[in-house]
């Protein structure tokens, strides 16, 4: 059953449309007129405004785009279609590297869907036990979240479910990293950690930020949201060197590079600008305003560097 079939009946505007799937307003202006898909209706204000089963279905288009599918392709399919594309795209055997790994993945997707927090949480402690800070982060945090996210936008996970695991691994890694800090001394770079204001995923920051802490980097983070001007204002309050940014798959590329190019502007040539995370504009474009870094296991290595050149 599809957890928000009840709220069918709502209205979003084109800006929500486009902050909530990363697809631009002149593209869904183009795919209406060219491919009859989104079917917008009209506000009293005479505005567009999408219902949620096309908002959803948009969804599932932008997943495939970012897999490499051409909106030809796929922009007329039916959801039903879509969605056995978007389950081709990500088997198993994609990312996770054992049957062990992907099995402890599945049980803790049971936990979610059992309404078990407390179960879910001890669960992920004992694995952060078990395995250490970075092996957990990579092997469970993130391929436990895109499963997630993936379960959601097939309709299995409800929103507050979501939220829910969010609630979890945040505390989870929030625990930890208080440890660190308390416990580890820590030194240059001083780290700024965020995300531009049209970036509302927190998680990957969070990974982040205990990767960069596991590696005795000073890390200041500033939560998600936050305006250009305000980032660099915080830079040179905090006298930071680097300023660290994650990116969405849902985040428009427009706005990825816009945003990169705007604040490379706002700095001074001796900080960097440091982003990841899973928006496919990083790996398919050169960057020239920001060091990409595609895994988080590649923090250590990229702050070993720094060190050495300073």
């Amino acid at each position: 059953m599809n957890m928000r079939a009840e709220g069918s009946s709502v209205q979003f505007s084109i800006a929500a449309v486009e902050r909530d799937t990363g697809l631009g307003k002149d593209t869904l202006r183009v795919w209406e007129r060219r491919y009859g898909f989104p079917k917008p209706t009209r506000d009293a204000y005479d505005e567009r405004t999408y219902p949620l089963d096309q908002v959803e279905k948009l969804r599932v288009i932008k997943r495939l785009l970012n897999a490499g599918l051409r909106p030809g392709k796929i922009v007329p399919l039916e959801l039903s279609e879509l969605l056995a594309l978007s389950a081709q795209q990500n088997t198993p055997s994609q990312n996770i590297q054992t049957h062990d790994a992907h099995q402890n993945l599945l049980n803790y997707m049971d936990l979610l869907r059992q309404h078990a927090p407390e179960d879910l949480r001890n669960s992920l402690s004992q694995a952060l036990v078990h395995m250490g800070l970075a092996a957990f982060i990579n092997q469970v945090v993130a391929p436990l979240t895109q499963m997630v996210g993936e379960s959601w936008m097939r309709g299995e996970l409800a929103v507050f479910e979501e939220h829910l695991f969010t609630e979890c691994i945040t505390g989870v890694l929030r625990g930890v990293l208080n440890d660190l800090i308390d416990t580890r001394p820590h030194g240059t770079p001083t780290v700024l950690l965020t995300t531009f204001a049209q970036e509302p995923h927190g998680l990957g920051l969070l990974m982040a930020e205990c990767m960069f802490a596991l590696h005795g980097a000073r890390c200041v983070s500033l939560g998600t949201q936050m305006p250009l001007q305000d980032i660099a204002h915080a830079v040179l309050a905090h006298q930071a060197h680097i300023v660290a940014l994650s990116f969405s798959a849902n985040m428009n590329p427009k706005q990825v590079l816009s945003g990169l190019m705007e604040l490379r502007q706002l700095l001074t040539p001796q900080v960097q600008i440091w982003a990841g995370g899973r928006n496919p504009v990083l790996q398919r474009r050169e960057q020239s305003h920001a060091l990409v870094l595609n895994d988080l296991d590649h923090i250590g290595g990229a702050l070993e560097q720094w060190r050495q050149a300073h």
